[in-house]
């Protein structure tokens, strides 16, 4: 179950929950709450408030029919993820830059594969002040049962609530695209085949990198089942969006300064 807070609400239980679709809200009709927490329906690339010009824009896209794609600037209501092994993730982290990223089911080779590639340079991410997190269409218990051993926060989402959230979907082309062939066999040769009865084969994966005011920094919507951000490519997004910061800062003090001067002169 991953649970989600919103600040400023009256003292309340709201849990975001994976088990069904809907918000929880003790005392209140489902149908008071449905209209502010509907779901989400190739490539893309201190907690203040969202924006709520980028709020209302992402609210509309929502709204206007199907599982809306997110889109750097958007802005994200804080919320908490419960990993499977019980640890509490705050999404935006204040402290960090989350990197979520959305994968398949629980043994997906191809999944596999790339999370020993970010496993194996985890160190990294750390030392940019990235927070992992990886997100499965499966239920804790099949995640545990896979024994990942990754050391980043894993997230069951076994009802694909926040996939319809993000916009993150399923197609033929997962499997079908040649360019994910090469990674499905050597996927299999290493792991085998390790899909759970009832579980869906069809889905893309997904990367988010999400600031700590709840920006999304960067996001790449996957076209097959191999297409995903490389750890290079999560530091050098993560690197891009700290240029641009800095030149923002640069910027505004240049611009606060001028008056000053101005008056200087006069």
């Amino acid at each position: 179950m991953a649970r989600l807070r919103f600040p400023d609400n009256p003292p309340c239980d709201v849990r975001y929950e994976t088990t069904r679709s809907r918000l929880c809200w003790p005392d209140r009709p489902a149908a008071d709450i449905m209209p502010a927490a509907e779901h989400l329906s190739d490539n893309e690339h201190h907690v203040p408030q969202p924006r709520p010009s980028s709020m209302l824009n992402l609210l509309a896209r929502r709204a206007s029919g199907g599982a809306a794609r997110l889109r750097a600037g958007d802005r994200l209501p804080p919320r908490e993820l419960v990993t499977t092994r019980d640890q509490l993730i705050h999404v935006p982290d204040p402290r960090h830059v989350v990197h979520l990223q959305f994968r398949r089911f629980a043994g997906c080779p191809v999944c596999k594969l790339h999370l020993r590639s970010i496993a194996q340079r985890h160190d990294e991410l750390v030392k940019a002040g990235i927070l992992e997190v990886a997100v499965f269409h499966s239920s804790s218990e099949v995640l545990l049962r896979h024994d990942l051993a990754l050391p980043f926060a894993v997230v069951a989402d076994s009802q694909q609530q926040l996939y319809r959230e993000f916009g993150v979907k399923a197609s033929l082309r997962s499997v079908l695209d040649p360019r994910a062939w090469a990674a499905i066999a050597r996927g299999l040769a290493t792991f085998g085949a390790g899909r759970e009865a009832g579980e869906p084969a069809l889905g893309l994966p997904a990367d988010f990198l999400i600031g700590g005011a709840g920006e999304v920094l960067a996001c790449k919507y996957g076209a097959h089942a191999d297409d995903h951000w490389s750890v290079d490519e999560i530091l050098e997004h993560a690197r891009a969006t700290d240029r641009e910061a800095s030149v923002a800062r640069a910027n505004h003090r240049t611009g606060a300064a001028q008056p000053e001067a101005g008056h200087a002169d006069a």
